[in-house]
């Protein structure tokens, strides 16, 4: 019997969707190397240029940094109240002989996981970096290996890391878009971490430094991310701000000043804010619809999305999207629900805004004989 697509249409406008209705106005105009705007929960870039252009990340490195941390202590090779040993090489990353950055470790010292965590993300210590790069791989050679790996796992194909720290390489170098997926990963991923990025300061040996991020003092919605400067990476600065359950992240690169950097970062996000609205549409394992089963133990089986998702979209324009349901039909026992069955998309005029597989929301075994024979027959007459 020839396969074909069952199309349900769960939701229509009535009145037809007029773009100009909706129209959004380009971005303002920033004055950086790159930049890139990105709605968190549905991926929708919202403004960018060059955010494909690779460029000199500086310390915003230390996300990456971070990020192997992080996935070291959840994979429970390392733990936050582990002892880290303060090597002669990360003494000297810091500010004490090299002029960058520093926590103000003491070498031979021995210094908590978690204190250096907070001394890399609130002072962006190159020193407490270094160390935590040792402390996971044994050399920081060793840990860029590992943060190149993780780096192609989460989609950053177009990044390439020598170091922990963000110090000029030739070969170290990433692009805006690649930094807004690991900004979203950090806060998908580890949100009982992500909340250091919006403390303003930090204390480690006598010594109070305070969040390089100017906007978190500024801005209640802004909870971080991260800062960097090189004289050849210029000011960077990516920015996540929340406001009504909507979370966005900026990426501005290469900018002329900490204040130019911000100024930018604050237009995207207003601009972000002010033009568009997220809405959370499909949740992972529940129903989206209930479909046919032929051959099978049960006559029927609920479908959905293995993974949540939203749309960003204009304000305004929520009330006139359409969803479209598409199921293989006849729909055969057995059924996994590892594999898909469908698709379901989320439409604005003839724009598809979203779109993601269906999958059985539970397994379906193939009937017994006479079940299969009876089904057999019946779909003749289908």
């Amino acid at each position: 019997m020839t396969r074909h697509l069952l199309t349900l249409v769960l939701a229509l406008a009535v009145l037809p969707v007029w773009a100009a209705t909706f129209d959004v106005p380009p971005p303002p105009a920033i004055e950086a190397g790159a930049y890139i705007l990105v709605d968190h929960e549905s991926g929708r870039v919202l403004a960018a240029r060059n955010e494909n252009e690779r460029m000199e990340p500086a310390s915003i490195t230390k996300l990456m940094t971070a990020y192997v941390v992080f996935r070291s202590i959840r994979e429970k090779r390392i733990g936050l109240n582990d002892e880290a040993p303060i090597s002669v090489v990360a003494w000297r990353s810091g500010g004490a002989t090299s002029g960058g950055s520093t926590t103000f470790l003491d070498v031979g010292s021995r210094v908590p996981v978690e204190t250096l965590l907070k001394g890399m993300i609130i002072q962006s210590g190159n020193d407490a970096s270094v160390a935590l790069a040792e402390y996971v791989a044994g050399t920081e050679e060793a840990f860029a290996d590992l943060m190149n790996r993780y780096a192609k796992e989460i989609g950053l194909n177009d990044s390439s890391f020598r170091n922990s720290t963000g110090l000029p390489d030739p070969q170290h170098y990433t692009t805006a878009a690649d930094i807004a997926r690991l900004g979203n990963a950090l806060i998908r991923e580890f949100p009982e971490y992500y909340r250091w990025y919006s403390e303003k300061q930090f204390t480690f040996n006598g010594i109070t430094q305070g969040n390089r991020n100017g906007l978190l003092y500024r801005d209640p919605t802004v909870d971080g991310m991260k800062t960097g400067y090189t004289a050849s990476a210029g000011y960077c600065l990516v920015t996540s701000a929340l406001r009504n359950g909507m979370r966005l992240v900026s990426v501005v690169l290469k900018t002329d000043s900490a204040r130019a950097r911000e100024r930018a970062s604050e237009a995207l996000l207003a601009y972000g804010f002010r033009f568009y609205e997220t809405k959370p549409l499909f949740t992972a394992g529940k129903p989206v619809e209930t479909v046919r089963v032929w051959k099978g133990e049960a006559e029927s089986v609920d479908v959905g999305v293995a993974q949540s998702f939203a749309v960003t979209l204009p304000r305004g324009a929520g009330d006139n999207l359409q969803t479209q349901v598409e199921v293989r039909t006849p729909l055969e026992a057995p059924l996994d629900p590892a594999t898909p069955v469908g698709m379901i998309r989320v439409r604005l005029d003839d724009q598809v805004l979203a779109e993601a597989p269906l999958v059985p929301l539970a397994a379906v075994p193939e009937g017994s004989l006479w079940a299969q024979a009876r089904d057999t027959v019946l779909l003749w007459f289908e």
